[in-house]
């Protein structure tokens, strides 16, 4: 037994080596699609992997399974094939028109691991027959393809906010706890709870899995996690903070429910909390507008003070593709867990608090310092022996 950095490795595996199979929890949905689309164009040479960190020469030599051994599947409760969502994401001008005829085995193969999700309305199954039942589609897959092992990606809607009240696990944590029972790591890209339940503390703590989350950083956030340092850094007093965000889609039709609305917003304001000395006044707001489908706009309004008290204020805009930028980040996410799985090692992923809101405890909340950490865990990969 050797030790990575702080970490202890208990197994060596074969990294680089192999086919590695990404678990798509709402693998029909726009960013599922996006990511199985995008990583067959790359792998074809059709496209530059343009917003793929694991691309660039930073991440050489850290044995990461490449473009095109990454094998998908996933579960949803969606019965709409990836294909005709892909064409879809065409006609909303997520998607280059001539992909989907280019790609069209890769996306049927795709679509034909895609398992039903749930529980739906009437199903009568328990948590624990439900977790049974997804970890061994997990782990079917796993057999049937022939991989070195897949990883569980939690792309689906947002749940609201957990209940305390509520009895049962909810569907983020069933799909969680299936990952564990499959040996598979496991990425949660929303603000779900996930693997984060009470329920399963301990579980994830046995069960000798890397694991990473929450809430895949794309937008406002980002820029969030980039300003609110500059602002600390310039000893400059930031007054308020306030933001709106306006999205269509299936995002803006989940998150116009307040619950989820809520959930999503708690790890847009982790980021002034960890960055900021207070936390300044302001909340961000989110309107669903059905037209603009996988587009959305975000706006912040900075309220801060300077030299002698002088009042200022700083905007910032931001409009894109919701899809086309959460989806290089979840190909990121799967081939940097599935090597850190590979290398041995276990536990919560802070160092992969560059993709998150909501990181993992003990990660630092600025850009720079997560992308320090980052390339400090590259090197970790790299030096695995």
């Amino acid at each position: 037994m050797a030790t990575l950095g702080d970490r202890t490795v208990i197994r060596k595996s074969d990294t680089g080596t192999g086919r590695t199979g990404v678990w798509l929890v709402g693998a029909r949905g726009s960013v599922a699609t996006t990511a199985v689309a995008g990583c067959a164009a790359l792998a074809a040479g059709l496209h530059e992997p343009l917003g793929m960190i694991t691309e660039t020469a930073v991440f050489e030599g850290c044995r990461l399974p490449s473009i095109g051994s990454l094998v998908f599947g996933g579960h949803d409760i969606a019965e709409v094939s990836l294909c005709k969502r892909a064409e879809e994401l065409v006609a909303s001008g997520v998607l280059p028109h001539t992909l989907p005829g280019a790609i069209y085995r890769e996306l049927a193969e795709a679509d034909a691991a895609v398992r039903p999700g749930g529980p739906a309305p009437d199903d009568r199954r328990s948590d624990e027959e439900l977790i049974a039942d997804f970890a061994e589609d997990i782990c079917a897959f796993v057999r049937e393809k022939g991989l070195a092992r897949a990883v569980v990606v939690n792309v689906a809607s947002t749940e609201p906010i957990l209940d305390p009240a509520r009895k049962r696990l909810p569907v983020s944590a069933l799909y969680a706890a299936a990952a564990l029972r499959a040996g598979s790591p496991y990425v949660n890209f929303t603000p779900s709870t996930g693997l984060h339940h009470p329920a399963l503390a301990e579980a994830a703590a046995a069960s000798g899995l890397p694991y990473a989350g929450r809430d895949g950083k794309t937008g406002q956030t980002l820029l969030r996690s980039v300003l609110a340092p500059m602002f600390r850094q310039r000893a400059l007093l930031v007054r308020a903070w306030s933001g709106t965000n306006l999205l269509g889609g299936g995002d803006g039709a989940v998150l116009a429910h307040p619950g989820a609305a809520a959930a999503k917003n708690a790890g847009k304001a982790r980021v002034l909390a960890d960055t900021l000395a207070d936390v300044p006044d302001g909340r961000v707001h989110i309107d669903n507008v059905p037209a603009l489908g996988d587009w959305k706009t975000a706006w912040d309004h900075v309220v801060f003070d300077g030299f002698l008290g002088t009042r200022m204020i700083m905007q910032a805009l931001w409009q894109g593709c919701d899809s086309a930028l959460a989806a290089p980040l979840v190909l990121d996410l799967a081939r940097l867990t599935a090597a850190a799985h590979a290398a041995g090692l276990s536990g919560p992923l802070a160092e992969l608090a560059f993709f998150f809101k909501d990181p993992e405890p003990g990660a630092p909340g600025g850009l720079a310092d997560q992308w320090r950490a980052l390339l400090a865990f590259a090197e970790q990969l790299r030096g695995a022996t």
